[in-house]
Order: C-alpha cells, then structure tokens, then sequence
C-alpha cells in the first residue's frame, strides 16, 4: 500500500467558533493536539506522502505537524481549492489520494484501510467517499446512492429536496480519490454556490458525468468522523477518547476501580494487573509496569513507575520521576526528577525533586529535598538502606551514604557519611515552671473587668 498512497490533511480552517489564540488543530485531545491523532492515523498507513495544507502563517501549526509536508493554501476558497494547493507536492503521484481533515481526530486506521479498499475494488472508481448514517442528519450533505453501493452525488442539506433530504446517509469529507485522474476531476470544479467556494464534493457529480464510477462506505462508528469546531465539540471528543482508552486498558489487562473516573492520555502506557484506583489523572509520559497500584487521586504526568509499586493516594508524579520495583509514594508526596531504587519509601507528607533515593530507603513524613537556591538546582543523593527522620530538610547539593540515619527535624548541609548518625538541630531546653508562669500572665484579669 505504502508506495501507491498519499494522504492529504486539511489543516487551514481558522476555527473562529473555538474562541481561541491557539490554532484549532492544535486543541488537545487526551493530552495530544488533534492534529498529531490524525497524523498518527495516517502514518498507520505507512504512506509514500504526507501533505498538510495549512493557511499562511500557521508556523506552530507546522511545527506539530512535522515531518510532514507543507502545503499552503493561500486563501480560503473551499475544500477543493485546499486539496488543489497539494498538486505541486504530490507530483508525479498517481496512486491512492486519501484525503482526510485535522480536526476529525478520532478515525481509526482500519476504516481509512476498509475505505481505501473499496476505491480499488471498483471498476474505474474514481472517489470513495466515507459516509455515516445518522438519525437528525440536520445540515450534513447527503449522499445519494444507488442500491448496490455506487456513489450518485453528494447534495447539500440546503439544496437538497425533500426526498433527498430524507436521506440519513451524510458525507463525513473523508475522501479516498484515483491519483491519476483526481486533479482533472478538480480543474473542472467551479466556484457556483452560494458561498462562492470550491468545494470537493462537486467532484463526484463531475466524475459521474464522465462515466466513473464512486462508491460510498458507511463507518461502523459514527464517533470516528466526529468533527470538533467548539469547545462543546472538543469535550465530547475527549470523552470518546477516554472510554476507547479505558476499554483498551482493561483489555489489556488493567482492572479500574471506577472507569469512568480516570483519565488517561495519548501514550499512557499499563502492564498487566495493574490496578487504578477513582479519580486517577495520567499526564503524557506514563509508563506503569506490571502489579502496580495507583490508589485514589493521583496525578501522575511524565513518570516510570516499577514492577509492584503502590503509589498514593494522593500522590503527584512530576516529569523525571523513576520510581522502582516494589516502590511506595504515599499520601501528599510528591516526587519531580527524581529516582527512587527498588524497596524505597516515601510514605507521607514529602517533597523528593532533583534526587537519587537508593534501595530500602525510608523517607520520613514531612521531609523535603531543598533542591532549588533561587537560582539554580541541585542535586540530593541518598544511599541504600537510609533512614530519614520525619520533618527533615536536606539542603542540596549534599549526599546521604549507604545506611546513614538522620534524626528527625535535622537541616542537612554537609555530607553524611555512610553508616554515621546525623543530627542537626538545636538542642532542646526545659525551664521548669515557666510554662505555669505564662497561662497566668496571659489570663489574668485586667483591672475594671466585670465579671
């Protein structure tokens, strides 16, 4: 298939319903931009050619599309006009042209496959168009069809008649064309509508009347071709998302507690037995290997998390945090850029960034790795078999060795050595009595006080 196929994303339309400073195709969807799930679906082709039409200026929009091919559309003069601005990068191309939309970011690549199909199996098939069947077709254009499949034109809900209109067949945009005649078929697109646009779906009553013929294929799921132009649009489409991704995870081998509770992202990643518990909140980056648990409300974004681990509840995992075998991150820890060994704990109250933790190190409640000056970070290393006191400061740059204990409410600044008993703090002092003094200094009655 590779050699015979490009694929052209239209990626130009302004989006103005979004309300937004950020492109449309850029809004993310399970943490990724709509643009990059399409993409991902058309590089799942393994395409000889990849073509985005953008509008001018779009350089972010390019950027996230990237290694992809730029075309320009310089104004905004319909579907057809936006495939047309791909002719110079799809020259000398005369296979497959599947012609899809970055802001329909939930096709899956099977039914671009079956679509694709279907315009090689017919006889000089100029176009296969992607179709879905809906109860309120409301403004979709309808697809009139023959009984054996074949494609007679695509009509617009305004101008189509009753009885068309009556139709629930509707065209998604998706679009699968013969390469070798597509852009003949285009040339004699014209511009005569209301809106003064060239629009792609005049191409299948041009190759109709040249005697070609087109076909439809409905979709087996209509949420595959939703298109997102408002935030209302983008939250269903992330709700699609998560309930693909829960059910893949639980096929997987993943038990959630409450599914529809945790939200996953574009590249969450779960060994088998897994077990997540509600309201679990997975950023990009995650990496969860077998046996871990991830109790209730956590936040876990850039994170690998070991064989056996149990994090939370309310735990949060920053970027760069490696967490071991066996592992635990408890209540209120939170863990940045850091490594924690097999064995180790940190079960409460605790901040660990910017560090090494060795194996079978206990991390007591309330302690903070002091990694950051106000000017630059460092690092904090503490050895194998540690024990750290509840409430301790360890001021960074500065290393724990192997079996060191530190005493509870200790401020770390130097070096401890391996196996050495650490205290660093003031030493407590009693003044017998003194506390009696000041309840009595502090309640007595001042003069004039009725009582």
């Amino acid at each position: 298939m590779a050699k015979d196929l490009a694929v052209v994303v239209l990626a130009a339309g302004a989006g103005t319903r979004m309300n937004s400073d950020l492109p449309k195709v850029l809004h993310p969807i399970g943490g990724a931009p709509m643009i990059a799930h399409v993409l991902a679906t058309a590089r799942a082709l393994d395409p000889a050619r990849l073509i985005v039409v953008l509008a001018p200026g779009m350089d972010d929009v390019a950027a996230a599309s990237a290694p992809a091919v730029v075309a320009i559309q310089r104004k905004p003069r319909g579907t057809a006009d936006a495939v047309m601005a791909a002719r110079e990068a799809l020259r000398g191309h005369d296979g497959d042209v599947l012609v899809a939309f970055a802001d329909t970011p939930l096709i899956e690549p099977r039914t671009l496959e079956n679509l694709l199909a279907t315009r090689r199996g017919g006889t000089a098939c100029a176009a296969a168009v992607l179709g879905m069947d809906l109860d309120d077709p409301g403004a979709y254009g309808r697809l009139v069809t023959t009984g054996d499949g074949k494609l007679d034109a695509i009509v617009e809900a305004r101008d189509a008649t009753p009885a068309e209109r009556a139709i629930t067949l509707c065209n998604s945009g998706v679009m699968a064309l013969d390469g070798a005649v597509m852009f003949d078929l285009l040339d004699a697109v014209t511009d005569s509508n209301a809106k003064r646009e060239f629009y792609l779906t005049d191409l299948v009553r041009i190759a109709r009347a040249r005697g070609l013929e087109c076909r439809a294929v409905v979709a087996d799921d209509n949420d595959e071709l939703m298109g997102v132009n408002s935030r209302t649009e983008l939250a269903l489409a992330e709700q699609v998302f998560q309930w693909r991704a829960r059910q893949a995870a639980m096929e997987g081998g993943a038990t959630l507690v409450d599914p529809a509770s945790v939200h996953f992202s574009f590249d969450t990643v779960l060994g088998r037995d897994v077990t997540i518990e509600p309201n679990v909140v997975f950023g990009p980056g995650v990496d969860i290997s077998d046996g871990a648990v991830i109790r209730a409300f956590c936040h876990i974004e850039g994170a690998r998390i070991g064989r056996g681990a149990v994090i939370g509840p309310f735990a949060r995992l920053r970027p760069g945090a490696d967490l071991g075998e066996a592992s635990r991150v408890g209540n209120f820890v939170e863990i940045k850029n850091a490594t924690l060994a097999a064995g180790a704990k940190a079960n409460h109250l605790s901040y660990i960034g910017d560090a090494q933790v060795g194996r079978n190190a206990n991390i007591g409640a309330g302690t903070i790795t002091c990694n950051y000056d106000g000017f630059r970070k460092s690092e904090t290393r503490i050895g194998n078999d540690v024990f750290i006191g509840s409430n301790t400061a360890l001021v960074a740059p500065v290393v724990v060795g192997d079996g060191a204990v530190v005493g509870a409410g200790s401020v770390i600044t130097d070096n401890v050595p391996a196996d050495a008993l650490a205290l660093a703090r003031g030493r407590q002092t009693n003044l017998a009595g003194r506390g009696a003094d000041m309840r009595a200094r502090h309640t007595k009655t001042p003069k004039g006080t009725k009582h």
